[in-house]
């Protein structure tokens, strides 16, 4: 369909994530590829140089990486495991705190479905209205409420959320905003950079009314797959942030 998003791949080093426009041509570095008129995902392209490109689904990862940043982003490998820990799926209404770039907001919104909501907060002007841009690229922005606010001054003033994902330079101020709007036995978790971050955040939320508390970090390292020299490639994705886990209980 007109509008969609499509990846276009020739290798590990030629992929790219545009909207499809039936005829339009596409720049690569191993040609010009001129898009057909009706899409066909599977289908194999032709540069005009003669090199194959396949027309492929793009995932949750490619839609949230490849967003036009203007600040870091939270990597999938934090993503996924917030996600599972918390627990939500389709029809879940959650909190995000920190829009950022929109990275997590789209992953957010892939997650509840057309059924949930993401209310998600942004206190720089910039950022904000970056993220919209971002989320609405993708078409997830029905499904997104968009706040212009600092909720550690003003409050939330959004219904009860069943997970509050907070990344902001001081998550320990935001703690009794999440505390009042989140349900009761649900998740607080947040993303921070280094460990004295985490230890404020910590004893916040042991004073707030918080349990079962957690931090971890994730690390991320692919193989290089190859006949009898198989192992592990010499980059990986390392530190980029501790995530720390809270459940709400009544006190």
């Amino acid at each position: 369909m007109p509008d969609e998003k499509i990846l276009l791949y020739g290798g590990k080093k030629a992929e790219y994530l545009v909207t499809f426009e039936p005829g339009k041509q596409i720049q690569t570095h191993l040609g010009v590829l001129t898009l057909p008129d009706k899409l066909e995902f599977g289908a194999r392209l032709e540069t005009h140089l003669g090199r194959s490109f396949y027309i492929l689904h793009p995932n949750t990862r490619e839609l949230s990486m490849r967003v036009k940043r203007t600040t870091t982003i939270i990597y999938p490998k934090e993503a996924g495991y917030m996600i599972i820990e918390t627990g939500i799926g389709s029809g879940s209404k959650v909190l995000e705190t920190g829009t950022g770039s929109g990275a997590l907001t789209i992953i957010l919104a892939t997650i509840v479905g057309k059924e949930g909501k993401v209310y998600t907060f942004e206190r720089r002007e910039e950022f904000f209205n970056n993220a919209i841009k971002n989320v609405k690229d993708v078409g997830l922005d029905d499904r997104v409420e968009f706040f212009h606010k600092d909720p550690a001054i003003e409050g939330f003033g959004i219904e009860p959320v069943d997970a509050a994902f907070i990344d902001v330079p001081e998550p320990w101020t935001l703690v009794k905003p999440v505390y009042e709007t989140l349900k009761p036995g649900r998740v607080w978790v947040s993303l921070s950079p280094t460990i004295e971050q985490v230890q404020k955040t910590h004893e916040a939320l042991k004073e707030t009314g918080f349990i079962r508390l957690k931090c971890v970090e994730i690390l991320e390292r692919e193989m290089l797959i190859r006949p009898g020299k198989t192992r592990p490639k010499e980059r990986m994705i390392s530190h980029t942030g501790y995530l720390t886990f809270a459940w709400k209980v009544e006190v």
